[in-house]
């Protein structure tokens, strides 16, 4: 339980925390970009070690980022005995046996998305960590924006009446460095559903706060998918609660943008420029025929210090995950089930089990 004197200590001995050291199993981009920053950036945390199956990749990748220690086979680092935590960034297919690994070994485990292939392995996952009494997350980045936290909150408080249908714009241009296994590896759960749809539906299901019941969609090769791997996707959610959102996702979109919106009884709320890993965006609430730009209720972040932060409370029993491993199985969920009825052509009941 987290006690008072936990809280007290957190805002007033930072310094005297230990020091929550993390291995990284992945030399990924997401990694290098975005996830060394974010846990080097608690007062509390530390990247101590990263583990690529290239040694040479390994190392070179420390080097690069002053982490003291580099691995190449994934016993090893889960088997260091200073690490706390482990964030796995590797391709899909690896999440499974990894998580499996890390938890065996007492670490706790964030894990990007999706959480694996499958639900059954997924379910396995989130199992495991709980019999090891270890914290699992996973690192749906957009709910941890300024932005959908105050749409949540304005959603969930009635600004916006019953809310009735919405609508995700998350269509972009893959950048050149990352057209690799994601459009041209099917073993690897490649393709746009399970990379960014998968993001809509945890935003979605944030925003909210309610489980999404059927799907129907339609898939598309338009430039880069190869073989049996899709490259854009658009479709229908529909809410247990009754809110349709229809989704669009590629990889081959330039100059769309993103953005939701949300529309309800009493108004609607529309984000432009939110559906990204930048703390950046803006919303504007329309009621009554007039425009309104809502001010955030906190000031812009880094989205994975947000989620490390949450991450590191989490494993002082203070709270949970920003995104749990319950969430990142629903996730899973709904982008199995729009492969399903995107293959299909019919409307698919998603099955969380």
């Amino acid at each position: 339980m987290c006690t008072f004197f936990g809280i007290f200590a957190r805002s007033h001995q930072e310094t005297a925390l230990k020091t929550k050291q993390w291995g990284i199993i992945g030399a990924a981009t997401i990694a290098r970009q975005y996830m060394i920053r974010a846990i080097n950036a608690q007062p509390d945390g530390r990247v101590a070690a990263i583990m690529s199956r290239s040694p040479e990749r390994a190392r070179a990748f420390a080097a690069a980022h002053q982490i003291p220690r580099s691995y190449h086979r994934v016993e090893d680092i889960v088997g260091d005995a200073d690490l706390d935590a482990i964030y796995i960034c590797t391709t899909n297919e690896r999440h499974y046996s990894e998580t499996l690994a890390a938890a065996g070994a007492g670490k706790h485990v964030l894990c990007e998305k999706p959480l694996a292939l499958s639900l059954q392995d997924a379910h396995a996952m989130a199992k495991a960590c709980r019999d090891a009494g270890v914290v699992m997350g996973t690192n749906h980045h957009l709910r941890n924006a300024a932005t959908h936290r105050t749409l949540m909150r304005m959603i969930q408080s009635g600004t916006i009446g019953k809310p009735l249908a919405a609508r995700v714009f998350h269509a972009v241009s893959l950048p050149e460095h990352l057209r690799t296994w994601r459009i041209n590896d099917p073993a690897t759960g490649a393709g746009v559903v399970l990379d960014i749809t998968v993001h809509d539906t945890d935003t979605l299901r944030f925003l909210l706060q309610d489980e999404v019941e059927t799907v129907t969609a339609m898939t598309a090769q338009t430039g880069l998918g190869s073989g049996i791997i899709e490259d854009a996707v658009m479709g229908v959610m529909q809410f247990r609660g009754g809110v349709m959102a229809q989704f669009h996702d590629a990889f081959t979109v330039a100059h769309a943008g993103t953005g939701l919106e949300i529309h309800g009884t009493e108004g609607s709320l529309v984000a432009t420029g939110v559906m990204t890993q930048a703390p950046v965006g803006e919303i504007r609430l329309r009621q009554a025929g007039r425009v309104h730009p809502v001010a955030l209720d906190s000031a812009p972040e880094d989205l994975y210090t947000h989620a490390v932060r949450c991450f590191h409370r989490a494993m002082e029993n203070c709270g949970s995950p920003a995104a749990t491993a319950e969430d990142g199985i629903r996730s899973l969920a709904v982008g199995l089930a729009v492969l399903k009825a995107a293959q299909a052509g019919t409307h698919i009941t998603v099955s969380y089990a």
